[in-house]
């Protein structure tokens, strides 16, 4: 076994509530950089006019469920297996993970590449689109899933660089990344100085400049001295060992993020019963818990990573410490949340002035008000389940979770078609889901501890 590098040490060592603090900072500017990229698409687009709009509501969601199951479900994977390898004192096993890490986002990619390009046109068309609209959706999907393969890279070598402690340089890259899509994006819709006008393209183009910067500084960065975990060329290929132990990590993570992403998607299929309005209205007062998941998953990057390390290290201690610390500080970020939420009719006027949609939009936040801390305590469960590599578990809990959610709600429209008892369904079943995941944690750390 070799000897441990001083940033392993220090995440074995140091007092855990300062260590999770200083590790979760940078994480919280890459978190506000996402929030950016969301709103400031939106934005651009909107330029375009309502058939782009119409086109991009169809296609955004796609992209946001690969980019969610590349950084927090694969990418969690690779943090976890590199954690890990470095807390055992393993640092050719975490080299060669890097490398293979490397080669599932280019296989992943021309996955992702082939599958949406050849079925995403269909795709858009079963969804309602016709004419200009699914023209629009075919041109922006068409680029943006080209481009899959920069989504794969960014966010794969950011938690190589995360697993080895470094959270500084993925957020610095994704930062960098932004601000080349926030200068692109006019530029290339509009077609200012040099640049041609390319409309809907251009804001396809602009957004996985993101991407492609942000993954050439990560390389750029792994491949130096100043990396703890080197990226090296010869590592690049598929070994068998090294893959399983980032996709039996990985793979379910990728689908139990996905499975958030797709009850939004049921929710406000549910509620169009109720007309137009409480589509709209959940749409925006959702943007809150929304803005919750970066926030919180800020805060679990840090949890993975000294979570991972701990147990190679086999300090079951530091483990049970590190998970409820992060627990806690994820709970009193939630109830910010919920502070915001008792005020929903504020939050719902920063994006309506219509009083209908406005009223329902903040019944539904006061529904939501008390689930806030323990979604952000079970997401933390999450992640530390995720860095001890114990994945089933939270996985059947996010498809259950589903269940509850979809099934509450349908049910509770079927037999009162009473939006706050569809709210109230739908409270009950993200409550569920926190609470279950903190007990299954605790149950965890006492079999992983023996006692």
């Amino acid at each position: 076994m070799s000897v441990l590098s001083s940033r392993t040490q220090r995440i074995l060592e140091a007092p855990v509530l300062p260590l999770l603090l200083s590790l979760a900072a940078p994480n919280i500017g890459e978190a506000a950089a996402r929030i950016t990229f969301l709103t400031a698409d939106a934005l651009f687009v909107s330029w375009l006019g309502s058939d782009a709009l119409a086109g991009v509501a169809v296609v955004f969601p796609l992209f946001l469920i690969l980019q969610t199951a590349t950084a927090s479900g694969i990418g969690s994977g690779v943090s976890s297996a590199i954690g890990r390898a470095l807390g055992a004192g393993e640092h050719a096993r975490a080299t060669s993970l890097a490398g293979v890490a490397v080669a599932i986002a280019l296989i992943g990619a021309g996955l992702t590449t082939a599958l949406l390009l050849i079925a995403g046109p269909h795709l858009y068309a079963a969804m309602g689109l016709a004419g200009r609209p699914l023209e629009m959706a075919i041109l922006y999907g068409g680029v943006l899933f080209g481009g899959a393969g920069f989504v794969w890279l960014m966010n794969l070598l950011a938690n190589v660089s995360r697993g080895a402690g470094n959270m500084m340089v993925p957020a610095f890259a994704i930062a960098i990344g932004e601000g080349f899509h926030l200068a692109l994006s006019p530029a290339l819709i509009l077609g200012w100085g040099p640049f041609p006008a390319l409309g809907i393209m251009g804001a396809a183009l602009a957004a996985l400049s993101a991407y492609a910067v942000g993954a050439t500084v990560l390389v750029l960065h792994l491949v130096s001295r100043q990396a703890l975990v080197r990226l090296r060329l010869g590592t690049i290929r598929f070994r068998r060992d090294e893959a399983v132990a980032i996709l039996s990590v990985g793979a379910l993570s990728a689908a139990s993020a996905t499975l958030f992403q797709i009850t939004t998607f049921f929710v406000a299929g549910l509620l169009s019963v109720l007309g137009s309005s409480a589509v709209a209205a959940y749409g925006a007062a959702n943007r809150l818990e929304m803005l919750q998941y970066p926030i919180t998953f800020a805060f679990g990057s840090a949890v993975i990573t000294m979570v991972a390390t701990a147990a190679g290290a086999r300090d079951v201690d530091r483990v049970r410490r590190v998970a409820w610390t992060g627990a806690a500080v994820a709970a009193a970020i939630g109830l910010l949340f919920t502070a915001v939420a008792l005020f929903g009719g504020r939050w719902m006027g920063l994006f309506t002035a219509d009083p209908a949609i406005r009223d329902m939009g903040a019944l539904y936040l006061l529904c939501q008000a008390a689930v806030f801390p323990f979604t952000g305590a079970g997401l933390a469960c999450y992640f530390a389940c995720l860095g001890i590599g114990f994945v089933s578990g939270p996985f059947i809990l996010a498809t259950v979770r589903l269940i509850l959610i979809v099934g509450g709600c349908w049910l509770a429209l079927s037999l009162t078609g009473n939006a706050m008892a569809a709210f109230a369904a739908i409270a009950l079943g993200i409550a569920f889901f926190g609470a279950s995941l903190l007990i299954m944690m605790r149950a965890k750390l006492r079999q992983i501890g023996g006692r």
